[in-house]
């Protein structure tokens, strides 16, 4: 698609609609079977939306929060508010009444769009509180039994007595310019309150135009996503709702992380965005049930992992012998893998967090075709990402069409481009921090390599210097320490210290069968001060201490009372630790380990 041909988010989705039609678009789950609106009447619906946030006095500029899992209604809702010209909020399912509050007084949003009751328990005392809310539309009922502060509409009933006009709609879209602010998405706050990020329809319609530059690399033919992330993450966003869009693509709703495995099988998609963690659980799941099946089965896995690494890495290494057996496992092994994901998967793009190659080597083993990419919510959010024809997994690969990458002095990853953002909503110095002379200030540290594809090395401000000065990647040493099988998360602490300390959650499953072989009692709470397993963890440290330089190595360790969650506010929604709140809730143990 050229560059100019749309000036914004809605009128790209209208005229994909005049070329598309009564094509499905849409797909979720209705009585148990997966159900399709097509273009046609998605676009009715968002026009007839759009009629009911206007008569509400939604227009240009206006803020209007979605609070909704994952469902068509999401991306009807993002549409309709886009159309009038207003600002759509995205907010995460997990978060809390306070958390609710905080984004509304901060955003100043006119208006809400939630879906279940569930949802609404937690943000309807929040709008109760403010005066400048004025309206929730409530996609399901929300149970309210006496009126609040604001008025409440059931979606269903709104969008009956609306009177649908996509002709007066569309002339007005095409007022709205690429550099307009579409959406404020708020980061996750790591290390302290969340920025509201405004994105314009340019840096989302850039990321889509970048993005079909990749997937020029796979086989043609129609693609079909499978949405999983939640559509208020900045990655999903864009690669789940607007690049199909973009590419005219249809959409499945997956249901959750229990039913993903069957939400593969039904919706059979071509291209689906995730995160690492997912894939680390999936590895996880695989090698345990080839495990539970041993004899010749696994070692047929093992030998395909063996071959299928070794042709990714360089297909010369293989005898003749061992390529007409690499083709034979095709057959045996890899065909039935593949299933397992619908069968029909072009590219699995993993981002959000560091994949660590060897996730990613097993999935390449077995002809999954994964690749990694690099961004941020301030750049809409994708930077760079490995082509289908030249993957490095220990890369991030090469900027995408159209985006300048620099680094500085310091070695900080510099961004330029139409994907950046316009800036922090109301907060002018967090904004002149990071955007200096048209270069985006990405806070993480990197290098390009000879081929120009790009290596993350360090976050900027996660940076660990010890006592003498030697600076320490806590999220690298983090990463390996999870990746071994009895770790579930870790978080290291020594900044300005002799050597590095830190925390350790088990594994779940290993924890349990663990304590059932030593005929221990209790869940993590009590087990965490248990010395048995302290030396069996201690197992596990040691082994990546032996694969790390000095300044690296963890020399003591306390095991956590409770794992990092999103309940708990140890772990973002984007499933990054919260440093700040750990350390404080530890303070005392970590210190102690001096």
């Amino acid at each position: 698609m050229a560059e100019s041909q749309w000036r914004n988010l809605v009128q790209m989705f209208f005229e994909q609609t005049d070329r598309l039609g009564k094509r499905p678009f849409l797909w979720a789950k209705v009585d148990g079977k997966y159900r399709s609106l097509s273009w046609l009447e998605t676009r009715e619906k968002v026009a007839r939306l759009a009629g009911v946030l206007a008569a509400k006095g939604v227009g240009a500029g206006d803020r209007v929060v979605i609070l909704s899992d994952s469902r068509p209604e999401w991306c009807i809702s993002d549409l309709a508010i886009m159309a009038l010209g207003g600002i759509s909020v995205p907010a995460y399912t997990t978060n809390t009444t306070e958390d609710h509050l905080y984004i509304l007084e901060n955003s100043g949003a006119k208006g809400a769009i939630v879906s279940s009751r569930a949802l609404a328990a937690r943000f309807l005392p929040a709008a109760h509180r403010l005066d400048n809310l004025r309206f929730v539309i409530a996609i399901d009922d929300p149970g309210i039994l006496q009126s609040l502060n604001l008025e409440i509409e059931r979606w269903e009933a709104a969008l009956e007595g609306a009177d649908p006009n996509p002709e007066r709609l569309r002339q007005a879209i095409t007022a709205i310019e690429r550099r307009q602010t579409a959406c404020l998405v708020y980061t996750s706050g790591t290390g302290g309150a969340p920025k509201g990020v405004m994105i314009p329809h340019g840096a989302i319609l850039h990321n889509c135009e970048g993005a079909e530059d990749v997937l020029s690399d796979l086989p043609p033919g129609p693609e079909r996503f499978l949405s999983f992330l939640p559509l208020s993450h900045a990655y999903e966003h864009t690669g789940g709702q607007f690049l199909p869009i973009y590419l005219g693509a249809e959409i499945y709703y997956a249901e959750s992380l229990e039913k993903l495995g069957a939400n593969f099988l039904e919706a059979r998609p071509t291209i689906m965005t995730v995160v690492p963690r997912l894939f680390e659980m999936l590895q996880t799941r695989i090698t345990k049930a080839v495990e539970k099946q041993g004899g010749l089965k696994a070692k047929l896995f093992a030998r395909t992992l063996e071959l299928g690494r070794r042709n990714f890495l360089d297909a010369k290494s293989l005898s003749f012998a061992e390529r007409c057996e690499n083709k034979a496992l095709d057959i045996v092994v890899r065909r039935k893998a593949k299933a397992r994901f619908g069968g029909k998967v072009k590219a699995l793009i993993s981002g959000g967090a560091p994949l660590n190659p060897e996730v990613g080597f097993f999935f390449a083993a077995l002809g999954l075709p994964l690749l990694q990419g690099y961004g941020q919510t301030e750049a809409a959010p994708v930077i760079s990402v490995n082509r289908p024809s030249d993957v490095d997994m220990e890369t991030v690969g090469p900027p995408m069409k159209g985006v300048e990458v620099k680094i500085a002095e310091d070695g900080e990853i510099l961004v330029r481009g139409e994907l950046v953002m316009n800036g922090y909503w109301r907060n002018e110095e967090e904004t002149a921090a990071v955007l200096k002379d048209g270069w985006l200030y990405t806070g993480d540290i990197g290098y390009l390599d000879e081929r120009g594809h790009l290596l993350i090395t360090d976050r900027k401000k996660d940076i660990v210097i010890n006592d003498r000065g030697d600076n320490v990647s806590p999220q690298r040493i983090e990463g390996f320490l999870t990746f071994e099988p009895e770790i579930c998360q870790a978080m290291v602490y020594g900044d300005r210290k002799p050597h590095l300390v830190g925390l350790v959650v088990p594994d779940p499953d290993w924890l349990g069968a663990w304590a059932k072989a030593h005929n221990k009692k209790g869940g993590l709470e009590v087990l965490c001060q248990d010395r048995d397993l302290h030396k069996a963890l201690d197992v596990s440290v040691s082994r990546v201490n032996k694969t790390m330089s000095g300044p690296e190595r963890m020399r003591r360790f306390a095991i956590a009372k409770q794992p990092f969650t999103i309940e708990n506010s140890q772990m973002t929604p984007t499933m990054k630790i919260r440093r700040h709140i750990i350390s404080k809730e530890y303070h005392e143990v970590l210190e102690g380990l001096y």
